[in-house]
């Protein structure tokens, strides 16, 4: 079930139909049909785990809600007879037994996710440990299944799950409601991760056909198509290419490595994104927007705050957020302020709590090393960015420095400094990143940029050309973006002209896209996140 499958176009076609067909009061149980029908041809051996999650997460905050229901009521029946001591025993008594239900909830399906994912990372490294002291016996590799989207979907039923702990929203109290919340199957791919207060009113209303939202989301599903498979997958062969062969692909291919991949990622993830969400907005749901055009950043904070941006404010809401307020580290900013001083004790639980948060990120991108490596790695220049801050502050004073010019060159920077940090991701070892990062500075190739050996990756010149006219209409696009709603501006249009450029971009969709032997209409690379 690829997007891109002619199966899953005629998968799409019929649903829509059916969906503006039957009841509007049915469209929600439609929805939950198709998505557990989407998840079975996924692979039907998936289907337990969702099941699991789901059941799980609902009667875990069902419980949860329940319990806080009945403390309130409680309370404000017996609020005169009880003193301040007794509300407060009583108080302690019910949070316990709440906070017992969602570690509950929590460890069982993180502990389900860690299993899956993580369990032959730690065999590998044990062994590996084993191999060091001298001892000859290895653990065997598990044959285990990885369910499509697991930490989607497993990471936004726990969010849900400490909303409702929380009090944010109400538990949905139907079972098959909450489980349309969970398989929701454009979002199962690769996301957003939806936060249960944002998605319900639209995922479970009643939608009329409207020709305009329909007009907009299928323009959206087009514009990704575009990415995903006039830019992402062409580029796709020339990043094989470069790290499929590193002892002939090295040097000044390092760096034309690092910004192919990074523009194959960038078509490939917002690409995805864009038909995920357009296939939502064709059924009248509305889901947040994932991207906010991440490669205009002045910075690496900035970036992460454009980029995937449902995954950076889980991590922000759920992770960050609970470990800096905890009684640890509580404790640990006393300590660290009495010990080292208010200036630098008071950054200490900051670098803590966000290498707790990038360790995390990194290890949910992959069970290696490698992304591990890369979620440090941020977290790093992150820190060093923030500790300097009052540093840049002077500079650009003293300096003026401001103006388009130096945004140029922020921008660059920072896209330099992601590009450079992304091969951790791009060739899947820590060592052999350092020695090929480390060869740009001595291998000495540089002509290679200039004379055809770029022509040796597979890729020909008609597909470079293919390709910068893709990447100046990806950039041309996020510019009329920062001035609001491209599908806006294009419908302010005359007809003509607005025919001419949908099925222009259709056209090169159709001619322009990559198929056949040398090029991969492949799965979309956050699928094996």
């Amino acid at each position: 079930m690829l997007f891109t499958s002619y199966g899953f176009l005629g998968f799409l076609a019929v649903l829509f139909l059916l969906y503006y067909i039957i009841p509007r009061k049915c469209q929600w149980g439609l929805l939950l049909g198709a998505g557990y029908l989407f998840y079975f041809l996924a692979g039907a051996e998936y289907v337990p785990y969702l099941l699991v999650t789901t059941v799980t997460i609902w009667f875990a905050a069902c419980r949860i809600e329940d319990n806080a229901d009945r403390q309130a009521a409680y309370l404000k029946e017996h609020r005169a007879e009880l003193s301040k001591e007794e509300k407060k025993a009583y108080k302690d008594r019910q949070k316990k037994v709440r906070l017992g239900w969602i570690l509950g909830g929590i460890l069982l399906n993180i502990g389900i996710l860690a299993v899956l994912k993580y369990t032959n990372f730690a065999i590998a490294n044990i062994n590996g440990l084993l191999g060091a002291f001298g001892r000859t016996g290895r653990l065997s590799f598990l044959t285990l299944a990885l369910p499509l989207g697991i930490s989607f979907y497993t990471f936004q039923a726990v969010g849900y799950l400490i909303d409702v702990y929380r009090g944010t929203v109400r538990a949905q109290r139907n079972p098959f409601r909450f489980a349309l919340f969970v398989s929701f199957f454009p979002q199962l791919v690769q996301g957003p991760i939806s936060r249960f207060g944002d998605l319900a009113e639209s995922l479970y209303g009643e939608h009329r056909f409207d020709g305009k939202t329909v007009s907009f989301g299928l323009q959206r599903i087009l514009w990704g198509y575009f990415k995903k498979m006039v830019i992402a997958d062409r580029m796709l062969v020339g990043v094989n290419a470069i790290i499929g062969d590193t002892d002939a692909y090295h040097g000044a291919y390092v760096l034309v490595g690092m910004f192919f991949y990074a523009l194959e990622l960038y078509a490939d993830f917002t690409g995805g994104i864009d038909i995920t969400i357009g296939i939502a907005q064709t059924l009248g749901i509305t889901l947040q927007e994932n991207f906010q055009r991440p490669f205009f950043s002045k910075s690496l904070k900035e970036y992460w705050r454009r980029w995937h941006i449902s995954m950076g404010t889980w991590f922000r809401d759920y992770i960050f957020y609970p470990i800096s307020v905890c009684k640890f580290m509580q404790k640990f900013n006393k300590f660290s302020r009495r010990h080292f001083g208010e200036k630098v004790g008071k950054r200490l639980p900051v670098y803590l709590s966000s290498f707790v948060v990038w360790f995390a990120t990194g290890i949910w991108h992959g069970a290696s090393w490698n992304f591990i490596a890369w979620g440090l790695g941020n977290w790093a220049v992150l820190m060093v960015s923030e500790t300097l801050e009052p540093l840049y502050a002077r500079f650009h004073q003293r300096f003026g420095a401001g103006g388009r010019g130096y945004a140029a060159f922020e921008v660059a920077r920072t896209f330099l400094l992601v590009s450079m940090l992304r091969t951790f991701d791009c060739y899947r070892s820590v060592p052999v990143t350092f020695r090929m990062f480390g060869s740009l500075f001595t291998a000495r190739n540089w002509n290679i940029l200039w004379d055809g050996s770029l022509l040796c990756l597979g890729l020909t010149a008609l597909d470079y050309g293919i390709l910068a006219m893709g990447t100046f209409v990806l950039v041309s696009v996020s510019l009329i973006q920062r001035k609001g709603s491209v599908r806006e501006r294009i419908a302010a249009k005359p007809y003509p002209l607005r025919f001419a450029l949908w099925y222009g971009l259709f056209l090169a969709v159709l001619l322009a896209g990559a198929y056949g032997i040398g090029y991969d209409a492949s799965q979309f690379i956050y699928n094996q996140f």
